[in-house]
């Protein structure tokens, strides 16, 4: 499906209204299948009783996610668009560009992304704002060359978004290793202070230009 106009109108159906979207649970046939060796070992040491609260943003973000996974790959899933979606996405920030926005981010990486340091990753998620930008990105890494190759430059890019996207991917892929803290998309949202209405806004119109320059689809 090539990535023009219609491709965004598709793409934003499931990006915009992110607040509303439902979690979705995931079962262990999704873990066993998106490239996720680090966790099977991982989940031996850390044992099922030491499960981590996470910083309740990261929580969110990572809900999020999942929603738009599940509502870009539809039902019944059309794994075809869906890649196509995502090879759009991780060659925009290969090259530099890219909405700045975690969720993106994250939804570029999750496919590709590996983790070699679950432990401290955990740790890392305690702190949505603050943390070891350079310890996140050595704890993980994309193996496909476009993909190794945008992993590289949205460090160079915008490091603090790119810190948190990492995380994010990895407590998406690793739901049964932290506990959520209970607070519901609702309270987030009543606690929001309008900020992240004007921030969508700006990605929104971004994503459109990145998917309609010229009618550009990227080589897809």
């Amino acid at each position: 499906m090539p990535c023009g106009a219609a491709c965004f109108v598709y793409m934003a159906q499931y990006y915009l209204p992110t607040k509303t979207m439902r979690p979705v649970s995931v079962g262990p046939n999704y873990l066993k299948n998106n490239n996720n060796g680090a966790f099977i070992s991982a989940a031996h040491h850390i044992g099922k009783h030491s499960m981590r609260r996470v910083h309740p943003e990261f929580a969110y973000q990572s809900r999020e996610l999942e929603g738009q996974i599940e509502g870009i790959l539809g039902d019944p899933p059309n794994r075809k668009n869906y890649k196509s979606m995502v090879d759009a996405l991780v060659g925009e920030y290969a090259s530099g560009g890219g909405i700045e926005d975690v969720n993106m981010l994250a939804f570029a990486l999750v496919d590709h992304i590996t983790f070699s340091d679950p432990k401290g990753l955990l740790a890392e998620s305690e702190d949505y704002e603050f943390g070891d930008t350079a310890r996140v990105f050595s704890m993980a890494a994309c193996a496909a060359p476009e993909a190794a190759k945008m992993y590289a430059a949205i460090e160079e890019s915008f490091p603090d978004l790119a810190r948190q996207a990492i995380i994010t991917a990895f407590l998406h892929k690793n739901p049964r290793l932290w506990d959520d803290d209970d607070q519901s998309l609702d309270q987030l949202a009543a606690n929001d202070d309008g900020d992240d209405d004007h921030d969508e806004d700006e990605a929104t119109d971004d994503f459109a230009q990145m998917f309609d320059q010229d009618g550009d689809d990227h080589g897809r």
